[in-house]
């Protein structure tokens, strides 16, 4: 992971964001070591100190004796949560739970926690996991089954009932069957990443919002027309964040939504995006948007650091780029540069939905957010059923993620007879530019809405509660006018398919990531797409393919 130290705290929060989109859509293609007997037998209805006996779905969870887990919590750079923060404070009263907390930087949060659990030094619970990342420590027994246990959480049952999510959560089991991790569950899933575009600009021009690529590339050309010196449309991450939004468009898979570069070619089985039509599709669509002058070229070799974020901004205020890959925050750092410029209220940003192409006007498949894992340690504890209710309620009840993101009702914040949250006066939320300059910050100073613990699973009342009219415009925006993407046929591999697959996909990856951009970029003539293709079957493609596709297949068999 990219150092993120030292960057402001939208730009950081972005950062982590964008590569955690790896993560949820990746499983991991190493095998690690760590503590045996994860599978070993846990007699829940014994190890049940501290458990209720009466935990059902609403019920608040509040052990019948303090217990005291071990947490592992990575610190972001702009704020440090402690067990003495107010938050740990008032969790602890509520439901007599307190925590020992492991620390681990952001900058190397993966790495770290990698080294934990490989070493068997790991704390009970392991959270900010993204789908796919438990896969390394299944073979050596150094988390919990999870799905072992379902019966014991009603909050998460529930919540995959209401929300239709079963076939999802299912397709994350690893190969012998089993989850083993618990993923954050969203009531309602949009990109997080997509264009933000100068409304007023586009208006001004006669475009409009567009709705496709190609309604994009003429809203460009007039902007260029009007603005000569522009280059309208640019990244700023590498081409990573630009490529995952808009490869769904032209049904492949690229950037930081790449993965395992596995997609579905139509019948049910597997195809390898970098080498399929779609993709040079799509890079022959933004190599023509090079040609034209109409893609800030230098976006597109550059990470989103302080210094790049800064830039694409300041083109923003400077009329140079007029679209750009960004999220909420984004928005807001945009505007705050123009305001400088501009002034307020001179200009109009607006995030829209990913633009259609020539595979219909679809985004991202519906995606889950960050859960937990638990250390097989746990299996030898007195109060295993208790930690399971727990984390049940913290993770998966409507009260519990309310109170990690706002606090405590009455005195951080209340909410009107239809359950819409108001934040008091005296504190902000300053991340989200709510009550900017009150004397205290929840996130900052009280350690509520913190990375680690909120954000995972959320009603979609929840995520509307915090997130800007604009944003919640924008997800009504995708739900209504987009189609989320089939998720990708699940094919979870054994320990030494792992391996094997590790072995294979790295170089093949490594030709795609360096031609794609030279492709894009004219440093290389979209003639020669067959060459290319010809030098990743050099290396294995083939067998890549059929490895994923077998385990694919198996895959099915075992499960339906």
């Amino acid at each position: 992971m990219p150092d993120s130290f030292g960057l402001g705290l939208m730009s950081s929060r972005r950062q982590f964001m964008s590569i955690s989109m790896v993560a949820a859509v990746t499983a991991v293609l190493a095998a690690c070591g760590g503590s045996s007997g994860g599978d070993a037998a846990v007699d829940v209805e014994k190890q049940s100190v501290g458990a209720m006996d009466d935990f059902t779905a609403g019920t608040t969870f509040k052990a019948t004796e303090p217990i005291t887990l071990s947490l592992l919590w990575t610190d972001w750079p702009e704020y440090m949560v402690t067990e003495d923060s107010p938050f740990m404070q008032e969790l602890q009263r509520r439901t007599n739970v307190s925590f020992t907390l492991t620390h681990i930087p952001l900058s190397d949060h993966e790495e770290k926690r990698s080294l934990l659990i490989s070493a068997g030094d790991a704390p009970e619970i392991i959270p900010l996991v993204y789908s796919g990342q438990d896969a390394p420590f299944v073979s050596s027994g150094a988390v919990l089954p999870m799905s072992d246990y379902l019966d014991y959480m009603p909050h998460f049952r529930k919540l995959v009932a209401d929300w239709d999510l079963q076939e999802l959560v299912d397709n994350l089991k690893q190969a012998d069957g089993k989850n083993y991790s618990l993923p954050g569950l969203q009531e309602v899933s949009v990109p997080v990443f997509t264009v933000v575009i100068r409304k007023d600009v586009f208006d001004e021009v006669g475009a409009g919002v567009p709705q496709t690529w190609d309604e994009m590339r003429d809203a460009l050309r007039l902007i260029k027309q009007r603005y000569p010196d522009s280059q309208p449309l640019a990244d700023g991450f590498e081409g990573q964040a630009l490529l995952n939004y808009a490869a769904h468009a032209f049904g492949a898979v690229a950037g930081w939504g790449f993965g395992n570069g596995m997609i579905d070619d139509g019948t049910g089985a597997l195809t390898y995006s970098g080498s399929s039509d779609g993709y040079k599709q799509m890079l022959e669509y933004f190599r023509g948007l090079v040609e034209e002058g109409l893609l800030d070229t230098e976006s597109m070799t550059t990470t989103g650091t302080t210094q790049t974020t800064g830039t694409i901004a300041e083109k923003m205020a400077n009329n140079k780029v007029f679209a750009a890959s960004g999220n909420s925050q984004t928005v807001i750092e945009f505007a705050q540069a123009m305001e400088g410029t501009f002034g307020a209220g001179k200009f109009e940003l607006l995030q829209i939905a990913a633009p259609g192409g020539p595979a219909g006007q679809i985004v991202e498949p519906r995606s889950f957010w960050h859960g937990f894992m638990l250390n097989s340690s746990l299996r030898d504890s007195d109060h295993f059923l208790a930690t399971i209710q727990f984390l049940d309620w913290l993770y998966y009840s409507e009260e519990a993620r309310e109170f990690v993101m706002w606090g405590v009702e009455g005195d951080t914040y209340t909410k009107d007879d239809e359950g819409a949250i108001t934040l008091n006066p005296d504190y902000s939320l300053s991340v989200y530019n709510i009550n900017v300059g009150a004397p205290t910050d929840l996130q900052s100073d009280l350690g509520y809405a913190s990375d680690v613990l909120a954000y995972g699973t959320e009603s979609r009342r929840l995520k509307e509660s915090y997130n800007s009219e604009a944003f919640v415009a924008y997800m009504d925006d995708v739900l209504t006018n987009r189609t989320p993407r089939s998720p990708m046929p699940p094919a979870p591999l054994d320990e030494a398919e792992l391996e094997q697959a590790s072995l294979l996909s790295t170089p093949l990856k490594d030709i795609v990531d360096t031609n794609t951009l030279k492709f894009i970029l004219g440093q290389r003539d979209m003639s020669e797409w067959d060459a290319y293709v010809g030098e990743l079957e050099a290396r294995g493609l083939q067998s890549y393919v059929d490895l994923i596709n077998g385990a694919r297949e198996r895959f099915a068999q075992n499960n339906g």
